[in-house]
This record gives structure tokens, sequence and C-alpha cells, in this order.
């Protein structure tokens, strides 16, 4: 297992810096086009929790705006979130910057998604096991579900990668991750607004 985790990490380092290279016209675009549509604030930044808890900056496009309503506060979701965001959202793009994660060690491409910190303290000793791999862009619960299934399902599917991975694993789920991107399904959806708040175990 050790073997394949440095394995893994070299060709997550190598995939990240070709795929920024080939798609970074791309990412420009969508940098200025965002820029322009969030005053000038193209990316979003959140404090996630990764391997062993570590707390790390996940970088992500911005795909919604930071309207507030008359007392101060954010609007919905639905009246924030801009066209060229929810383009980015359905074809995943607004994923393209973690690839930044990937090379600075944050991340990796398959692993389970990196959620808020806040949400450490309220994982069972089970549950706690997705933290014993670096997280991922895509992952074993986002291509069986993601946000239709529930937290509980979720993390079982998050500790099932952990306790089983694999190159031949790592590759299925990157092949199911292509399919889902060309033919947008639930994978697409943001877990930042699609799921509810996980508030602990029952």
């Amino acid at each position: 297992m050790k073997f394949y985790s440095v394995f893994k990490r070299i060709c997550d380092f190598f995939a990240a810096l070709i795929g920024l290279i080939i798609i970074s016209p791309l990412l420009i675009i969508l940098i200025i086009i965002l820029s322009i549509s969030n005053n000038g604030k193209p990316f979003f930044y959140q404090e996630r929790a990764g391997k062993k808890g570590r707390i790390f900056t996940i970088i992500k496009l911005k795909t919604m705006n930071d309207k507030k309503d008359s007392n101060g506060e954010l609007l919905p979701v639905n009246y924030r979130i801009t066209p060229v965001g929810n383009i980015c959202r359905k074809y995943s793009l607004d994923e393209i910057p973690q690839l930044i994660n990937i090379l600075k060690g944050d991340m990796s491409v398959v692993g389970p998604r990196p959620l808020l910190k806040s949400y450490l303290p309220l994982y069972n000793e089970e549950q706690m096991k997705r933290h014993d791999v670096l997280p991922g862009i895509t992952g074993w619960a986002q291509v069986n579900g993601r946000n239709t299934i529930s937290w509980d399902k979720k993390f079982k599917l998050d500790v099932f990668y952990v306790e089983n991975q694999s190159l031949l694993m790592d590759i299925k789920i990157i092949l199911k991750t292509i399919n889902r991107v060309i033919s947008p399904k639930d994978i697409n959806n943001s877990e930042e607004t699609d799921m509810p708040v996980f508030t602990g175990n029952n």
C-alpha cells in the first residue's frame, strides 16, 4: 500500500502538471469571464480537511456572486449562481483549479472528496478512515450517486475506497467520471449547495 501511495503521488503530480498545461487556454478564458461577472473575484477559496485531518485551502472557480439582501445577508444560492457559473458546475469546470492543490500535495486525482473542517469532530471512528488517504477531485462516492445518496452511504463508499484502493479501481473511477462529465448527471452538482449540512451521527 505504501508503494502504491508513492506511485500514485508521482502519477498525480505529472497528470496535474500536464493537465494544467493543456487546459490553460480554457482556464484563462474562464478566469477572465468570471472576473467580470464576480467583480474581479474568479476564484473560490475554502478551508477543507485533508489527509490525517490536516487543514488546507481548496481552490475552485467561483460560480456564485456575493449579492446580499437589504439586511446584509447573502441571497439564496439559486439567486447567486451566475450563468457562466452554472455552465462550469454542469461540466465540472469549476474543479479545474484543484489541479493546483494536487501539485501542492494537498489532494489526489482520486480519493474521498475533501469536506468542511467543521465536520471533523462529527465523524465516528469508522468514518474517520476516509482521512487515511489524500482527498480527491473525484472518488468512489462521486461516481456512485454523489448528492443523491445519504451522508452515511457516502462515508461507507469513501471508507470502501480507502480499504480497497488500487490502480485498477482508480482507473475505473476516472473513466466513470469522464463519462459523467460528458453526460452530466449527479456527479456535477455542487456539494457546497446541494447536500444538506452534515450534523453528525444519530
